[in-house]
């Protein structure tokens, strides 16, 4: 009898314990928002006429805010027989590469397991009935926090690249209607992101455009280094006589990373006709301030499981009013029964699938409201914090940040030591590996070619990044991680099993 109580409270009770307030709470649900603007936005409450749904819209009230214990508990690993709560990452790993996959706290999965349960208990008064204005309750958010002008302008996709190819596949479209000519350019940095690159090459190359890759001189001093490139680069072209149809900007990059300066980049498009420029923001909301009425853009996608703490995959793709109601043709990749009715119809609808992710957005805002200063106190502190660590990195290596710590988010890049020899980038993928398999350091590593006949000491560099799980020991287990492997001798160039 002893032994069956001592099973029972190890497999049963903890997921009982495990479940969040908002689980009893999930027939009746709020939406709750923090007014997280700058001081020249202000937030109006959503009216119940605006949404319809049968949801009651109360604002969330709070008498603490959430503690270090409750944060490590949200984000703890909890594998529990044959049910895995799976929140972040398995102990003993440093994890400090939340820029990659993101993070989702155990109360935002239990409303996603919530969600999940009430599709596959009654899929069809889920799919027929719920799904549109759970999504539309979702839409809503996103139209406040980013403060689009109508939440039409709002799209939910999966991910970065399903953006991408809704505003590249239009242009492909352009081409073959004769809209656009042979040779018309896109113009992008050189640090794209590789699945972007891969889009334009996909649907934007292939039908008859040319590509202006404009250099990335990493490391940067100033944000005026990558506007001068990028105005030179159009200048150029444009006294060639070439046509940039689009432009294509990180707001933050992912390796290395910096903050781009989007403003100005964007005021330098409109200033030099260039049509239609999109953001690739995949760190963007919750990593830096998004507003799309300063930033100008017509087209802009954020993912919201890296840095917003939803699960994969939610994103999503904002199209300028001007840009939506044009004559372009923005359609979402998958045809499906909404097809013509407008893209956040449409990918409100891409045919039978698990949409549930799309629908936490408002358990997510609960959970970032637990925080002091909301989401902009969430950004604060991991920027803070990671420029704290990288600092401290670099003194303990010898070596230097990739960029003044203005130019950062939650993610900082810090040199390595020469002696380390990463040559290449399968040295950098060497190095990574042997530190995520041998030492449980998950990190992201960097290989910076030197200019031609130039000499540098620093050719590899670590991406940190910092996140509300984060403790400082992690990012020491780090630095002495590194510095018993020069310790040791070791290279890249050694044969790493």
């Amino acid at each position: 009898m002893a032994k069956k109580i001592i099973m029972f409270c190890r497999y049963y009770v903890p997921p009982i314990l495990l479940l969040p307030y908002q689980t009893f709470q999930f027939l009746y649900p709020r939406l709750s928002f923090q007014v997280s603007r700058a001081s020249n936005h202000h937030f109006h409450n959503l009216k119940a006429d605006e949404i319809q749904t049968h949801v009651p819209i109360e604002p969330k009230l709070s008498s603490s805010f959430i503690t270090d214990s409750e944060i490590q508990y949200e984000f703890a690993h909890h594998a529990l027989g044959k049910i895995s709560f799976y929140t972040h990452h398995a102990p003993g790993v440093a994890m400090m590469n939340n820029g990659s996959f993101g993070c989702c706290p155990a109360s935002v999965i239990s409303a996603l397991h919530q969600w999940q349960l009430k599709m596959l208990r009654q899929p069809c008064n889920f799919f027929l009935n719920d799904l549109q204005n759970r999504i539309l309750e979702s839409r809503t958010i996103i139209k406040y926090h980013i403060n689009a002008e109508d939440v039409d302008e709002v799209s939910i996709v999966d991910n970065i690249s399903t953006a991408a190819a809704i505003v590249l596949q239009q242009t492909a479209w352009a081409f073959a209607e004769g809209k656009f000519n042979k040779g018309d350019a896109v113009i992008m940095f050189s640090c794209t992101y590789g699945a972007v690159k891969n889009s334009i090459e996909a649907y934007f190359s292939r039908a008859g455009g040319s590509v202006i890759e404009v250099p990335f001189n990493f490391p940067l001093n100033s944000n005026e280094e990558i506007i001068s490139e990028f105005r030179k680069a159009l200048e150029r072209e444009k006294g060639n006589g070439k046509r940039v149809r689009l432009a294509v900007i990180d707001h933050v990059t992912c390796m290395p990373t910096v903050v781009m300066p989007v403003k100005q980049l964007v005021k330098i498009c409109r200033e030099e006709g260039v049509e239609q420029v999109f953001i690739d923001a995949a760190h963007g909301v919750g990593c830096v301030d998004v507003d799309m009425q300063e930033i100008g853009a017509d087209f802009y996608a954020s993912t919201l499981y890296k840095w917003f703490f939803c699960p994969p995959a939610a994103a999503f793709l904002y199209c300028r009013k001007s840009a939506t109601y044009s004559d372009l043709e923005l359609h979402h990749p998958v045809v499906s029964h909404r097809y013509g009715m407008g893209l956040a119809e449409e990918s409100f609808w891409v045919g039978t699938r698990d949409y549930t992710p799309y629908l936490v957005l408002p358990s997510a805002m609960e959970f970032v409201n637990r925080f002091e200063g909301g989401v902009e106190g969430i950004r604060k502190m991991n920027h803070d914090a990671v420029v704290e660590m990288g600092k401290m990195l670099a003194e303990a290596w010898g070596t230097h940040l990739g960029c003044p710590p203005d130019m950062c988010a939650s993610m900082i890049m810090v040199g390595l030591p020469s002696c380390l020899g990463i040559s290449s980038d399968d040295d950098a993928m060497k190095l990574w590996a042997h530190l995520h398999k041998k030492f449980g350091v998950e990190v992201r590593i960097h290989y910076q070619a030197p200019k031609d006949g130039e000499v540098v000491l620093t050719t590899g560099y670590i991406r940190i990044c910092h996140q509300i799980y984060n403790k400082v020991d992690e990012y020491y287990k780090l630095r002495d991680t590194i510095n018993q492997l020069i310790h040791d001798g070791f290279t890249c160039a050694l044969e790493v099993s």
